[in-house]
């Protein structure tokens, strides 16, 4: 069996998530498995898809950075769908695919994954060294701080004794944002 596991980072990529389902069930996935999480976050999709997938059956996905962080993530991914006789199948690389049922495949996979690695450190590195420019030019302004702009909500709610987990369910924010928010309130900040 073909399960397919498609994941953009940000809820505002439905696009691309559309693209990655359409690609995956042209190439026969009979389960897709799919979510909108940074691949820093937890994946709770990916895992069950792993979870899903038995003996035999062919787990497949667009390209490498939709399934792994990095190459040390991607080896790990692929050591734990072994162990469970399960293979991997990358879609779009170049024109070609790659299945892990081969060495040959196993080492491409490797490769590329290294390859992609290694352009995201160096975009990285090209965006710190613009932020430090933008910086040093006067220019960069930085992320608006979103727990703050909801501090008053924050602090009704705390007055209204809602607990601290709740307030930051229901606002979108951390529970540590919360607490800074109560805290600085209370030391008159």
């Amino acid at each position: 069996m073909f399960i397919g596991y498609a994941r953009t980072s940000t809820a505002e990529q439905e696009a691309g998530l559309e693209a990655q389902r359409r690609d995956l069930a042209t190439a026969g996935c009979e389960q897709t498995f799919q979510e909108q999480v940074s691949s820093i976050g937890k994946r709770d999709q990916m895992e069950a898809a792993i979870a899903f997938a038995r003996q035999g059956d062919t787990l497949v996905v667009t390209r490498p950075d939709r399934l792994a962080r990095s190459v040390a993530d991607m080896l790990a991914i692929m050591a734990r769908l072994e162990a469970k006789g399960v293979a991997l199948r990358v879609l779009s690389m170049g024109g070609a695919e790659v299945d892990t049922n081969t060495p040959t495949g196993r080492m491409m996979l490797t490769m590329l994954g290294a390859v992609a690695e290694f352009e995201r450190a160096l975009m990285l590195e090209r965006q710190r060294e613009g932020i430090a420019k933008a910086k040093k030019e006067g220019r960069y302004k930085g992320r608006a701080p979103t727990a703050q702009a909801k501090g008053a909500d924050v602090l009704a709610m705390h007055a209204e004794k809602v607990p601290p987990t709740e307030i930051a369910r229901r606002l979108g924010i951390g529970r540590a944002s919360v607490y800074r928010i109560i805290g600085g309130a209370s030391r008159g900040a």
